[in-house]
């Protein structure tokens, strides 16, 4: 990539900015599916999350999610004042807080199964493409 130290700052030379874009994109993508289940791509991860193990902690979403609590607080509000899901404390521990997929969030699940091919169509990469490229993202997060 850079040769020199000054090459180091040309933006085509950061790794970082495709990253940034490409994310951009890929949500952008997102943005009228979603909006027709009144959700943003955050609250849709969410969902996903939940639709798959029906409750988790709070502390365990926001470390599946890459989301911390300043970010995940207001949205899991948000996404409660919906109707979507609802919070309770552990009985055990109060410090502990749980996250419970609701009757309307749970419905909101069969609006949702075609977004995944409606998303799949619009990316121009191979299955092999892609399986790659999740491959190395995942390596980047670990």
């Amino acid at each position: 990539m850079a040769k020199s130290k000054e090459d180091a700052l040309k933006l085509k030379n950061q790794l970082c900015f495709p990253l940034y874009a490409a994310a951009k994109e890929v949500v952008k993508k997102y943005t009228p599916y979603l909006n027709e289940l009144d959700l943003t791509y955050t609250q849709y991860i969410v969902m996903m999350v939940l639709w798959e193990q029906k409750e988790i902690q709070v502390k365990a979403l926001g470390e599946l999610l890459y989301l911390d609590s300043g970010t995940l607080t207001p949205l899991l509000k948000r996404m409660e004042g919906k109707g979507l899901i609802s919070r309770k404390r552990s009985e055990k521990d109060e410090r502990q807080v749980y996250v419970l997929l609701a009757k309307d969030g749970e419905a909101l699940k069969k609006k949702a199964l075609d977004i995944p091919s409606k998303i799949g169509s619009c990316i121009p990469l191979s299955s092999d493409e892609a399986g790659t490229l999740y491959t190395l993202l995942y390596k980047l997060l670990d």
